[in-house]
């Protein structure tokens, strides 16, 4: 593994930016979606940095791997009810785009580790 501390991995230190960005979005909805969409967006942004940290604490790459596919999914999820809260009115453009862009920098990030923890002649094969 490239760190022996989850904290010095770029990956997790964005994770951590784009927890606190999503923190203060949620802020900007509406009182009835408190134990919702906002509950909902907690918990997949804080389940990003939470699985980088969890997996860099696991006995070998194929585990930490692992780890890093469920933060990829969390990920996703996120931007998925950023999509609805646009959708929906609750935010703007410009600030679902910030959003994007760190979703987006942060999911490259999560492949190349995955991939550098891949054992040479695994990163050669094609995708089905």
């Amino acid at each position: 593994m490239k760190s022996s501390n989850y904290k010095e991995l770029k990956v997790w230190q964005k994770a951590m930016d784009l927890t606190v960005e999503v923190y203060k979005l949620v802020k900007l909805l509406p009182k009835e979606e408190t134990y919702a969409l906002s509950d909902q967006m907690r918990r997949a942004v804080v389940s990003i940095p939470s699985n980088i940290a969890e997996g860099q604490g696991r006995n070998s790459d194929k585990e930490f791997i692992q780890f890093l596919s469920i933060a990829r999914g969390s990920l996703w999820e996120l931007e998925t009810q950023i999509e609805i809260c646009l959708r929906i009115g609750y935010i703007d453009q410009s600030l679902a785009t910030n959003i994007y862009n760190l979703i987006e920098e942060i999911s490259k990030m999560l492949n190349a580790l995955s991939n550098s923890l891949k054992p040479q002649n695994q990163c050669l094969k094609p995708n089905n």
